[in-house]
């Protein structure tokens, strides 16, 4: 599936044009997966619905992807927009197209973690997690697992 951006990007949900260089070349470099694997990269977008943004020459601009079943839970990860095309508003565009894919509709829980966007997650309804108790996770260092960068 293919959406436009008023700015002539194009966001596409089809794997097979996700740049996995691309991804993996910002994601090393994050602050939540420093010096990870392109192979657990590359694992991680097979296993994923995905969506990529792209200038009208083709060349992958920003990224993100939905861990999810397809019927009640999806997880955003791995949001981003490569540093030189900031400022088109394709943050707001690819979480947007993200969230309308048709895939995720009815999905009754979406979760994503954040140390820097707040802002614009919550402009598409993402509020912080009342601390109830009921929510647990496991984190684990990205440095213990793939090693210092």
């Amino acid at each position: 599936m293919k959406w436009t951006h008023p700015h002539g990007f194009e966001a596409d949900d089809d794997t097979s044009r996700i740049d996995v260089d691309v991804v993996h070349g910002f994601l090393s470099t994050s602050y939540w997966a420093p010096g990870i694997p392109r192979e657990v990269v590359a694992r991680s977008i097979a296993g994923s619905l995905n969506v990529g943004v792209f200038t009208s020459d083709g060349a992958m601009v920003a990224f993100a992807r939905a861990v999810t079943d397809r019927a009640t839970f999806a997880w955003i990860a791995d949001v981003f927009v490569v540093p030189e095309q900031r400022g088109h508003g394709l943050g707001k565009f690819v979480v947007a197209t993200l969230l309308d894919h048709p895939e995720l509709q009815g999905v009754r829980r979406v979760m994503l973690g954040t140390e820097d966007a707040h802002e614009l997650y919550r402009r598409h309804g993402f509020t912080e997690l009342a601390a109830d108790g009921r929510m647990m996770g496991i984190r684990r260092d990205p440095a213990d697992i793939y090693g210092r960068p």
